[in-house]
């Protein structure tokens, strides 16, 4: 094409709009034209071309026929036809049946490419206004935290990022379970078997100390309860008159009077715990704009039962216990106060939520917690509904699947869970021995070895994690996550490490390929490949944000990688011998590579320059 041509169809390119709506509209008008029929552009959409057929985009037209009155192939060949004569961008077009193939113009993709820079940071999305604030983590103190946390907080931690990158103000938020009967069983086990130990005697990081307390309570509750039923008990009956469950009780009353002793041994124990927590939420790479503390909203939700009892929401029954009916909403009736006036979970749930939008007004309120609590949530917004609460429409439970292990089930009273410490560090000696033998770390000092060691660990750790749909339950396999080949983060870090030399030996070079590149280039189809997923990075986040899932990120960021791989297995960069070519690759590499880096910041993994 001359070069008179190539600027008249360049001029004629609409800018503002995406390669998609300008062929809707295309087709559109060619339907008027050509079947003197008029089609609504949401009518028309368009699929990515299959890798074994030529071209970016396909049309269906299958469903066209009945109102075209034509059949699919004709169709798919006549709009082919107008599609090539009159629309600037199309440079080629093949049918095969009902399916109509388009080859975009290659100074277009150039074109979309040259604007990429500006928004590949974030996606170039603008705020929209609107409040999400995302509740994960929610600890209990009676113990540390395992791998099934790690799921939560990470997930919680990426979605964050992802609905901030969608346009979203967000609000990060842990709810620490911080009172209640079971932080009372750690207590009264510390109170009678500790001897006064502390972190700093025993050299135990708080929140195991106390986690090694509530395994010590469920042993000798289970030796008492086992002494009753051999002493005739039944049972049940045997589990509630333990005389450690009864002490545990007591000490929960005690606690929620404000008794001096009580509440200074609860202060105390939790001070060491949260000491423990800060360092493990340091090593998972997560953060938190706000604290709440269920001690301080369970009286907070005292005070809306009151409420819910004056508008005869709730109901009282003799023994005075408070209760809700919800079988109008298919579920059923649940207490909210014990006939003693202590707090449930449910109570201290419903003063959190009040105080949560008093704090931040949100559209939307996110909590990110297992599935095993699906039922707890919907009577939590149930109850909110029938108290008329404004909010409570907004309120949404991202309900996530198990983590299992190859042994199981993981039972943190009886001491079985995976600690997210010591998974933490075994991971990162799973990827020192890894790089160790693949030879990934010579010629780095000590300090940088172990950083990249703990860079990759976190990033097997979190993409394994995380690359699976947060509804879809799990088995996590260490040895599976740490491969530098395959769907892993290892392997999307390298890809970035790999861009990064390049790009170094350019600089070396005295390469500039900062400028635009010329839209007289011919690409291959490795290189349009890329320019078509970089390009779909915005679109990826919006629907990760709207799915609530990060696997959605996960797998764009894989493919991203492995189809940077391919290209770069096929085509050379510093061989290349025309210099606007060579220029051009690199520039390409660096976008991935900046691309590569945002993607995966949004599921909280750094990606290292040089391995």
């Amino acid at each position: 094409m001359d070069s008179a041509s190539f600027k008249d169809r360049k001029d004629k390119i609409k800018d503002t709009m995406s390669i998609s709506q300008q062929l809707q509209q295309a087709v559109v008008k060619a339907c008027k034209e050509i079947f003197k029929h008029e089609l609504s552009a949401d009518d028309i959409h368009f699929q990515p071309t299959r890798k074994d057929f030529e071209g970016s985009f396909t049309l269906v037209t299958f469903g066209m026929s009945k109102a075209l009155r034509t059949r699919p192939d004709a169709i798919a060949e006549q709009l082919g036809v107008y599609l090539k004569e009159n629309e600037p961008i199309v440079e080629d077009f093949n049918v095969v049946k009902g399916f109509l193939n388009i080859v975009i113009a290659d100074f277009q993709w150039i074109e979309q490419f040259n604007h990429l820079s500006s928004i590949a940071d974030r996606g170039g999305i603008p705020k929209n206004g609107k409040k999400v604030m995302v509740e994960y983590s929610s600890p209990n103190t009676n113990k540390p935290l395992h791998l099934g946390h790690l799921r939560n907080n990470f997930l919680g931690y990426s979605i964050a990022e992802i609905l901030e990158a969608a346009g979203y103000e967000v609000l990060k938020v842990n709810l620490v379970n911080d009172r209640g009967i079971h932080i009372c069983k750690s207590m009264l086990a510390y109170q009678k078997f500790g001897n006064g130990e502390t972190p700093q005697s025993s050299g135990i990081k708080g929140d195991h100390l106390i986690g090694k307390y509530y395994v010590r309570f469920d042993q000798e509750y289970k030796k008492e309860v086992a002494s009753l039923i051999e002493q005739g008990l039944e049972k049940e009956f045997a589990e509630k008159q333990a005389s450690m469950m009864l002490e545990a009780q007591e000490m929960l009353k005690k606690w929620e009077a404000g008794e001096p002793e009580t509440v200074n041994l609860w202060s105390t124990m939790n001070g060491w715990v949260y000491e423990g927590f800060d360092e493990t939420y340091k090593k998972m790479g997560v953060t938190f704009d706000k604290y709440y503390y269920e001690s301080d909203t369970y009286l907070l939700g005292k005070d809306i039962v009151d409420e819910g009892l004056e508008k005869q929401v709730f109901y009282k029954k003799a023994d005075g216990s408070v209760w809700v009916d919800l079988k109008d909403k298919n579920l059923d009736e649940k207490l909210l106060l014990r006939g003693d006036g202590t707090s449930v979970y449910i109570t201290q749930d419903i003063g959190t939520a009040e105080l949560k939008y008093q704090d931040f007004a949100f559209d939307k309120s996110v909590y990110v917690v297992g599935n095993e609590q699906d039922y707890h949530f919907a009577v939590l917004f149930a109850i909110c509904e029938k108290l008329q609460k404004s909010y409570a429409s907004g309120m949404y439970h991202l309900s996530y699947g198990m983590v299992d292990l190859p042994s199981g089930r993981m039972k943190s009273r009886e001491g079985t869970v995976v600690d997210a410490d010591d998974l933490i560090q075994e991971m990162i000696n799973t990827a020192k021995a890894k790089t160790d033998e693949l030879g990934k770390t010579d010629g780095f000092s000590q300090e940088q070895a172990a950083e990249l060691h703990y860079t990759l660990a976190m990033g097997a750790l979190k993409y394994f994690l995380l690359r699976v749909d947060p509804k879809k339950r799990m088995l996590f396999n260490p040895e599976e996550s740490i491969e530098f080949q395959g769907n892993t983060g290892p392997f999307i870090q390298y890809t970035h490490s790999r861009i990064s030399s390049i790009l170094r030996k350019a600089e070396q070079l005295s390469l500039d390929y900062q400028a635009d590149s010329s839209t007289h280039m011919k690409l291959n189809k490795e290189e349009v490949e890329l320019i078509q997923l970089i390009s779909k990075f915005s679109q990826v986040i919006l629907e990760a944000a709207n799915d609530f899932s990060p696997a959605v990120i996960a797998q764009y960021a894989f493919d991203l990688a492995k189809e940077y791989n391919r290209f770069y297995a096929e085509h050379p960069i510093f061989n290349e011998k025309d210099d606007e070519t060579r220029i051009f690759r690199i520039k390409l590499s660096a976008e991935v590579a900046r691309t590569i880096k945002s993607s995966m910041r949004l599921l909280g993994i750094i990606v290292p320059d040089r391995m």
